[in-house]
């Protein structure tokens, strides 16, 4: 791209793509995230400021992540038409070029701090701006796939990356700042808490037990059936039985796997069928087709450790609670991370069930 970032063509069928140039005059963004540790957390926060200048919801017309058009100001996607791609984030919370900073905080090692190195990437499902993930063909939902496991294995090969993860925000209830339909893959410099809490829990598990934490869910989940949305050959999805969110569901694989680089092809084959279904049925939750707000997490194991302890899944949920009405994380949530939800698993698992 015309300001050194890199972009990735991902295609439904091989083709000799011409190789398209970047004509922008684009200056550099300074990079200047920082992660500052919390000592009463035990967890990392990072300090993106200048994210604060990123493009907000721009008009259709000038949207950055449609393709480039003949008579249109070229956008972030030098191509005509496309239909996978991958490219570095403009305004990333985690960079490879993050300036160095001073080792604590106001010189107190009580408040230890370094730069945010990892690296953070847009991918955009299809060229067609109106469209959503749950549109498009079973052929186009693979070729993600493909790209996921891609930029996982990649990502995962550069120093410093110690998880990835690839998700999608959708809607503006989310804090969608840009309309098209699109996802992102973060590549964390650290172990996120909810993995290193999954990883603690798995290990306290196995050696009480001797099995696998999230194969035993799965199979709990198998046999109980009530909370069951869609039981595949390779996958199922299901409501977890201590669901937070008033729509949430969980797409897990049959085998143990710790990343998306690791499914074979049936199991990618049965993916893109079952999580196009997913997102078909989390649209018609409330009855009439709508654009439900939603947060799709693929949560992948760490690179470098705890890759025995858990498998790739996928977090699916909504902050809506009923039409027009939406779950606030307020004092007992945000405050204190005890959850109140308002609606039943069952009752959600029941829902999605009848949601065609």
């Amino acid at each position: 791209m015309a300001d050194g970032r890199e972009l990735f063509y991902f295609d439904d069928v091989t083709t000799d793509r011409e190789v398209l140039h970047d004509t922008r005059d684009l200056p550099v963004v300074e990079h200047a995230s920082t992660m500052r540790f919390d000592v009463l957390t035990g967890e990392w926060v990072t300090i993106a400021a200048h994210r604060q200048n990123r493009t907000y919801l721009p008009p259709a017309d000038h949207c950055p992540l449609d393709p480039t058009r003949p008579g249109h100001e070229p956008t972030e996607i030098p191509a005509a038409d496309y239909d996978v791609v991958v490219f570095e984030n403009r305004f990333p919370s985690f960079a490879r070029t993050t300036a160095d900073v001073e080792p604590n905080v106001d010189g107190n090692p009580l408040w230890p701090q370094r730069p945010a190195n990892g690296r953070c990437e847009v991918v955009c499902f299809t060229s067609d701006h109106n469209a959503s993930f749950g549109s498009l063909p079973v052929s186009r939902v693979r070729t993600v796939i493909e790209a996921w496991a891609d930029r996982t294995a990649e990502l995962s090969a550069m120093p410093g990356i110690e998880q990835v993860f690839p998700f999608e925000n959708r809607g503006q209830e989310i804090g969608v700042t840009l309309q098209h339909p699109h996802g992102q893959i973060y590549g964390y410099p650290f172990v996120t808490p909810r993995t290193a809490s999954l990883i603690t829990r798995a290990g306290a598990h196995r050696q009480r037990t001797g099995r696998d934490l999230m194969g035993d869910v799965l199979d709990a989940e198998r046999k109980a059936g009530t909370r069951v949305v869609i039981d595949g050959e390779h996958w199922t999805a299901f409501v977890p039985a201590a669901a937070r969110w008033p729509v949430e569901a969980h797409l897990v694989p049959h085998r143990a796997v710790p990343d998306m680089t690791a499914l074979d092809d049936a199991e990618r084959d049965e993916l893109a069928v079952v999580y196009r279904e997913l997102l078909q049925r989390l649209e018609h939750y409330f009855g009439e087709p709508s654009e439900l707000p939603y947060i799709a997490g693929w949560h992948q194991a760490p690179v470098h450790t705890g890759r025995d302890l858990t498998r790739l899944h996928l977090q699916l949920f909504s902050l809506r609670r009923a039409p027009g009405k939406l779950k606030y994380l307020a004092g007992s949530e945000s405050g204190m991370a005890a959850w109140v939800n308002d609606a039943a698993p069952e009752q959600i698992a029941e829902r999605l069930r009848g949601a065609v």
